[in-house]
């Protein structure tokens, strides 16, 4: 026997390092030890098995039937000893004598078990990745026409689900404005189901929630050996996570200017360097963009990058409060008493018409969110049947201190030119958001006025 294998053995170890060897019936002629240790079996037990009996998910017969070479393949190995799957990548090639296939190969890429159980942990890990957004992937296809989920049949949702449909499959820069609450995510998952970038990654990073000292490698990743504490191997970053799909940034304005000039070169070159790395990786994502803060008054201020604010601002998507589209309280609430009989497991069947008034006599600051909250806890306090206005008796303090504070505003006791014509121009503001249906940069045409004018002036008489 040693005759017959000494040739393909010497070929074997003067190819690679850790090996497997099958002979032309897919016999397993040899091992190495590294390649028995990492299975858990002593050597002598693996010689004369069928390479199907060993390793079934090697495949290696199917190289001695087509003569081919697999490179690259991941293949997952079960050590009986410690009970443990290693997910490693093998190479797999035809051994020729005299232009005959004899036998095949199959070989690892790694030098020793110790760095093999370090690339195993990465392996592993990009798995996880992998499967959090193939979950996600799945909830989106669940609501396939997630445009849907944007509830409201009001002339400013009308337009917004219109300007929507018109840009999503496109590849452009949208910003998302508006209060907190009114939706902002909701609309950025509708743009990324409805474009053609729907079956690749949609990954989401909340510029405010990560620490600023943090964001950077969060957003980029970084090299091995780039600060103290860095993980051996490296990190993957946001941005190269969502290749190929959207990326959400969620916050914008939060993100600390020394930020903005790497991001904006980032959006401008299609391109990036991990922090402390040398290589340029290529990037194909669409970029959306939230944030409930005027960033208009933070570049006149040089809080915000100009050239970085033109750049994700390429199309603005800006969300009406809930106080500007009351007549969508009622599809609302419909919607909030399905979700709240699911999780909490009530059976309210119908609100009734009493209630909406009351609704909508408030002015809702905290917009759609506060809506669905109050909503949930009236379900609660119902449990069953119709929700009727003493369900809400909670929000009457709230409503009554709306009230106060308006009128104290409206019956200044000192009362001057300036009060009256700062009255007048509150409700010409107002009239000119309802003529263009909310659309707050078609106001400020219609008043004449710049948006960072028009911006001020919203935010002076409490109408952001």
């Amino acid at each position: 026997m040693t005759n017959e294998l000494s040739p393909i053995i010497l070929r074997a170890i003067d190819s690679t390092y850790t090996f497997i060897v099958i002979n032309l019936e897919g016999t397993v002629i040899y091992l190495n030890h590294n390649y028995a240790k990492l299975l858990g079996i002593p050597r002598e037990k693996a010689l004369g098995k069928s390479i199907t009996q060993l390793l079934p998910n090697l495949k290696l017969k199917k190289v001695l039937a087509t003569g081919k070479e697999e490179k690259g393949i991941l293949v997952t190995f079960f050590n009986k000893t410690k009970q443990t799957e290693y997910t490693m990548v093998c190479n797999n090639f035809p051994i020729y004598e005299e232009e005959e296939i004899v036998g095949a190969i199959s070989t690892t890429t790694f030098t020793n078990l110790e760095e093999l159980n370090l690339i195993n942990q990465e392996i592993t890990k990009l798995k996880e990745v992998n499967e959090t957004y193939r979950n996600q992937l799945n909830e989106l296809r669940d609501n396939r026409y997630s445009l849907n989920n944007v509830l409201g049949d009001s002339p400013a949702m009308q337009e917004l689900k219109e300007l929507v449909l018109k840009i999503a499959n496109s590849n452009l820069s949208i910003l998302i404005t508006g209060e907190t609450g009114t939706g902002k995510e909701v609309f950025a998952n509708a743009i990324h189901q409805l474009s053609s970038r729907s079956e690749n990654p949609f990954v989401k990073i909340n510029c405010a929630a990560i620490p600023k000292d943090l964001l950077e490698s969060e957003l980029f990743g970084y090299s091995e050996g780039a600060f103290s504490g860095a993980a051996k191997g490296g990190k993957i970053g946001r941005f190269e996570l969502a290749n190929g799909g959207t990326i959400l940034l969620d916050e914008i304005g939060e993100m600390p200017l020394s930020l903005q000039s790497k991001l904006l070169r980032v959006i401008q070159e299609r391109e990036l360097v991990r922090v402390g790395g040398l290589k340029t990786i290529k990037l194909n994502v669409r970029l959306i963009c939230n944030t409930n803060k005027n960033l208009e008054e933070m570049v006149a201020e040089g809080k915000f990058r100009e050239d970085l604010y033109y750049r994700i601002n390429v199309v603005e998507l800006p969300l009406p409060p809930l106080r500007e589209h009351l007549e969508d309280i009622p599809i609302l609430c419909q919607h909030f008493i399905e979700t709240s009989n699911k999780s909490n497991g009530l059976n309210v069947t119908s609100i009734h018409p009493d209630v909406y008034p009351f609704l909508q006599s408030y002015r809702w600051k905290g917009n759609i969110r506060e809506l669905e909250h109050c909503m949930e806890r009236a379900c609660v306090m119902c449990g069953s049947g119709e929700l009727q206005v003493e369900h809400f008796k909670f929000l009457i303090p709230r409503i009554e201190k709306e009230k106060e504070q308006r009128n104290e505003q409206t019956f200044l006791p000192h009362a001057t030119l300036k009060s009256k014509k700062n009255e007048y121009e509150k409700e010409e503001i107002l009239k000119a958001l309802a003529i263009t249906k909310g659309n707050k940069s078609a106001a400020a045409k219609y008043l004449n006025i710049s948006r960072s004018v028009f911006y001020t002036k919203l935010k002076a008489y409490d109408l952001l």
